[in-house]
């Protein structure tokens, strides 16, 4: 089931939490007292060792919340890291609207709920090279279906970035001070917290690959108007990208 493209960040998470509760309660889980213990990762825990050490998890401006039903576990990257142990009804009734540390519990809950039903891949962060070959199988699908097309970043990932840049016309933006205004891999890290700049690059470009913690700080719903043309990508998004119909590409569980 799709979704509108013009909603409110509030109204982005009420609509999400609407139908997350509508899943648990149909498959008897709301009422269970299923706990759901979430804590934060340290580098190592969430990505292992990497040859790159750029990634933001490993610089230090993210953090990685794990979450664990039955057994089964999902994560989120936000920068409002949280500890949290409660049942599933507890953790539907979070302030979503007011409280960032809330969103990552929550967005980590519905991926380790939605891996244990079976209804979403790739709830957890690959590790090792595995984001160096996650780049890789992206161009190699890129290519085999979009062609040579424009591309728009949304968010830094220096595996793709690199990777993408070898190949395509590419424009990147983040929100990470650091990052702003450096030249990486060729390419100028663009203020993503620029209005008029992210409009520009979703116009300008093609295809835009957006990361998906942008459901934990809210600025998804900045993308949903261009969302024909755009994969989102990463961990953070898997239970959401299946409750509302969302383009999402990860290869966690094929690494």
């Amino acid at each position: 089931m799709g979704i509108d493209n013009n909603y409110t960040p509030e109204e982005f998470y009420d609509e999400l939490r609407d139908r997350f509760v509508k899943l648990v309660e149909k498959n008897e889980l709301y009422m269970e007292e299923v706990k759901i213990t979430t804590k934060s990762l340290t580098p190592e825990e969430a990505i292992g060792n990497t040859k790159r050490k750029d990634f933001p998890i490993i610089t230090g401006k993210d953090i990685m919340v794990q979450a664990e039903c039955k057994g089964v576990k999902g994560q989120a990257f936000t920068d409002a890291p949280a500890v949290f142990e409660g049942t599933l009804k507890d953790i539907c009734q979070l302030n979503l609207k007011n409280d960032a540390h809330n969103r990552g519990i929550f967005i980590a809950t519905i991926n380790a709920v939605m891996g244990y039903l079976k209804l979403s891949k790739c709830t957890v962060h690959c590790k090792n090279e595995g984001p160096e070959l996650c780049a890789e199988k992206a161009i190699e699908i890129i290519k085999n279906i979009y062609g040579n097309p424009k591309i728009g970043l949304i968010g830094y990932q220096p595996s793709l970035l690199e990777n993408l840049s070898k190949d395509f016309k590419l424009r990147i933006v983040d929100l990470n001070e650091a990052n702003i205004g450096q030249v990486r891999y060729g390419v100028l890290v663009e203020d993503g917290g620029k209005e008029t700049i992210w409009k520009e690059i979703m116009e300008w470009a093609d295809l835009v690959l957006c990361t998906g913690s942008t459901i934990c700080n809210g600025t998804i719903v900045n993308f949903l108007p261009w969302k024909e043309k755009t994969l989102f990508f990463g961990t953070t998004l898997a239970g959401t990208a299946t409750l509302m119909g969302l383009p999402r590409m990860c290869f966690a569980d094929e690494i």
